[in-house]
């Protein structure tokens, strides 16, 4: 069993609070992920409340995006159990119907018009056709991207494709929704209305599973943050709670915090746990 310095059983220990109740939205015991001789995820155990911004974090490699890929049912677990919703994460089937998912690179057809890709996805998800109608219009303007909405997406830059997929993944209303490097491309004011989207989510008690590697919007914007580190859980908390925990004489950012826990050193012996 690995302690935090003080005692506190890490994160990722069989004995952290990751029981489910009516507010936990995402709930996962011990999940693990192989791929051959590779452990890309070890015992991970977190407990995500509904309608909360949970900010995943860690360094290329550490098991953000195979976290990201069990929670929404695209790689099965080696081992452990893991819900959202509801839904137990093998069961892809009944997951599809509580989630969107944005990865880095969004799932659209260039072929498509974006107003066409929007029609067909939600016709995927069952969703009525003036209901689909009524959100594409309402994001489509929110996202400024009415104008352009009956151009084929092969004519698009990175950042319209950008708007498109998180479009794609929040008109259902789903319970949960994962946004993997969500402002990536964007301009300042598009990445400004998706933070406000984000934010908005929340508040309406959806709940978002935000990785990123921008921290300053995963400090603004996370309820709690977990930090993945060679497939380990390494610390978790609030940002503000997170930043009190760093041993340094100065003001603490969530970067700070981050570059004391991804380091073998500083893992181990720069910050304390008081969960």
């Amino acid at each position: 069993m690995t302690h935090d310095t003080n005692g506190t059983p890490r994160p990722d220990e069989p004995n952290a609070e990751t029981t489910p109740n009516d507010e936990t939205v995402i709930v996962t015991d011990g999940l693990r992920k192989e791929y051959g001789d590779t452990t890309a995820v070890e015992s991970l155990n977190i407990a995500v409340e509904r309608g909360s911004i949970y900010g995943l974090l860690g360094p290329n490699g550490a098991g953000k995006s195979t976290t990201i890929r069990m929670l929404t049912g695209l790689h099965p677990p080696t081992s452990g159990s893991g819900h959202v919703a509801g839904a137990s994460v093998t069961d892809r089937e009944a997951l599809i119907q509580q989630i969107g998912y944005l990865p880095e690179s969004p799932p659209i057809h260039e072929e498509f018009t974006a107003r066409e890709q929007l029609e067909y996805h939600g016709g995927l998800r069952g969703m009525a056709p003036d209901k689909v109608k009524s959100r594409i219009g309402t994001l489509l303007d929110r996202f400024a991207l009415a104008d352009d909405a009956d151009d084929r997406i092969v004519t698009y830059s990175k950042g319209m494709r950008q708007k498109t997929g998180l479009i794609q993944a929040i008109m259902h209303e789903p319970a949960v929704v994962f946004l993997d490097e969500p402002t990536s491309g964007l301009d300042p004011r598009a990445a400004r209305t998706v933070r406000e989207t984000i934010t908005d989510l929340a508040a309406n008690g959806t709940t978002v599973v935000l990785s990123t590697h921008v921290l300053p919007v995963v400090e603004e914007l996370a309820t709690n943050v977990g930090i993945l580190y060679n497939g380990r859980l390494v610390t978790e908390g609030s940002p503000k709670d997170l930043k009190n925990r760093v041993r340094t004489a100065d003001e603490n950012t969530l970067e700070d915090v981050f570059l004391e826990v991804t380091t073998d050193e500083g893992d181990a012996t720069a910050i304390t746990d008081e969960r």
